[in-house]
Order: C-alpha cells, then structure tokens, then sequence
C-alpha cells in the first residue's frame, strides 16, 4: 500500500486526501483516500457503468460531474472517512487486468469487500456506497459480507437486470424505434449466454456490443438486482432522483420491498448523477461539475449514518 501526497482539507475535522493502493490481481488497485481524524465511519464509492473514474467522470464519453469527488469531500466536512476508487482495468487501477472488459460483477465484488477491509483502519464502521452499477456491485459484495461493513447505501442502483434496463432507456428516445427490434433480439441473446458479431449489426450499435462489452454484458446480465437484495438483512439507504433517465422510481420501488428495512431519500428533481437538473438541459448534470450535488443529499446520508453509529 502506498499513501502519497497528502494534503491537508479546510474541513472541521482533520483530514487529509491522498491516493492509495491494493493488490489487483495483475497489479495495483487505486482509490483516491480521504482519511478523517477519530470518523466512526468509512464509505467506500463504487463507480458506475462504463470507464467512469473515482471523480465520477468519463472521459471517453464525455461525461463530467465530479459528482463522487463532491460526495467524498462534502462527506468529510461530516466527519465521514471515504475511498472512492478506480474499477479494476481502469485509470490508476489500469495494470490491475490487461482487458478492462474481461470482468465480471463478482470481481468488482470482490475488489469492493477487499476495499472494505482496507477502510477498516479509516473507521471501525465501513459502508459501501454503489452508484447505478457499482449498485449492484454492492449488493453482490455484501453476500459475503466482510467483517466490518455495517451496511449499504444503494445510489440511483436498478432494481431489474440490467438488459432490461438497457431496452427501456433505448425505448425513452422515439428516435431509437428503427433500432429496437434489433436491440431486444441482441439483449435476448445476451440473456441467454449468446454473443454477436460485431461486424453483423447495424454500425450505429457496433460501439455498444464490442466483443468485449457484450461478454460482460452475459455476466451482467444474468444479476437481478431486487432478488440479490433480499439476501442483505443489514441497514441500507435508498437514494433515488425523480428526474433520472436511466434508472428510475420503479427499480427504486423493487429494491425497497426486497430490503423493507432498508431507508429512502427521494431527490426531488434529482438526476441520476444526484444534482439537481437544470431546466431545458437534460445534460447539464453529465456535462458541467460545477453543478452541485443534490441539496437532500448529503444531509440524508449524514443522518442514516448518525442513526447507525456504534455505541461506544
């Protein structure tokens, strides 16, 4: 493990940010670490789908939020300990595997509880806090849960296998109608364990089922979320915008009656990456980091983590 470039935070209680490492299993993994003097609390950020950063960013996709980076620095200046990582194959966790696509969400879980056991030493309590994908990531790593996560907090995460998802998103957009009937036949396929050539589709949908990406779209596929959720009896906290295009008040829905004691924080007008959305800019929450995080937020995620503080 490395810590290197600290640099002192103007939060109230002492902290301090810097990256760190972990075994990978070719080479390192990386998370950007914010330590927080006496915190009885850590939250380890699971990025969402795609080459999306710690940040919260993609460059190849053009999205830019730096919507974990707000979530980690404004959970500091609650006392609040984070790692938010870098997913195996990917920016600082790059020599972690040689191909990024040749991945499964059991390897992500697998990171996810060995991050968990290294922010044990940031506080005695350790959340795993998943967005959309990294969601499901979550909930997969708490099957085996690591000695000291003491729960999850579930942040715009599908309730319904992620295929299924993909089809409504595609179907929100009337211009997508032409591609449809070919879209559900290569989701079905997936589904059912079967890849296509690449070469074969229409070339607008080429660059979403690479070979790569549709062999983790079969392992992915296969999850369903709101039956994985009713494993996990520990606390839990349900983040979900009104607002959002991707991941919606029904898969919200499913997870909450798969973990009834798990809480609920709506973001009204929230967006999937949990700001607020601009009106006449269905975008601006991807495209501008200045934006800030949802004002609900983090006081909803302050108290959840007060209410399920240790006694001493």
């Amino acid at each position: 493990m490395r810590l290197t470039c600290l640099v002192p935070l103007l939060f109230p209680a002492l902290a301090v940010a810097g990256p760190v490492q972990i075994p990978g299993p070719q080479g390192p993994l990386e998370a950007e670490q914010i330590t927080v003097e006496g915190a009885d609390h850590a939250v380890v950020i699971i990025p969402g789908s795609g080459p999306t950063d710690k940040d919260g960013n993609a460059s190849v996709m053009g999205i830019k939020t730096d919507a974990y980076k707000q979530l980690a620095e404004a959970l500091a200046e609650q006392g609040v300990a984070s790692l938010r990582i870098d997913k195996r194959g990917f920016y600082g966790s790059a020599k972690a595997i040689a191909d990024p696509n040749n991945v499964t969400i059991a390897a992500y879980a697998q990171d996810a509880r060995d991050w968990v056991d290294h922010a044990s030493a940031l506080a005695p309590c350790v959340w795993i806090a998943g967005h959309s994908e990294g969601g499901l990531v979550a909930l997969v790593a708490a099957q085996d849960q690591p000695e000291n996560l003491c729960g999850l907090i579930l942040m715009a995460t599908p309730g319904r296998p992620m295929g299924q998802l993909l089809i409504e998103q595609f179907e929100a957009n009337p211009a997508n109608a032409p591609l449809m009937p070919e879209l559900r036949e290569i989701v079905e396929g997936l589904e059912a364990g079967q890849t296509r050539d690449p070469a074969a589709l229409t070339p607008i949908l080429r660059p979403l089922f690479s070979e790569g990406i549709q062999r983790f779209m079969v392992d992915g596929f296969s999850y369903d979320p709101a039956m994985i959720a009713k494993d996990w009896q520990g606390p839990a906290l349900i983040i979900q915008g009104d607002e959002d295009i991707q991941v919606n008040a029904r898969d919200a829905g499913l997870l909450q009656g798969a973990l009834p004691q798990a809480q609920y924080i709506d973001l009204a007008g929230g967006t999937h990456m949990m700001k607020a959305a601009v009106a006449g800019n269905p975008v601006a929450t991807y495209t501008d980091p200045s934006l800030p995080l949802h004002e609900a937020l983090i006081p909803g995620i302050a108290r959840f983590l007060i209410e399920h503080t240790k006694p001493e």
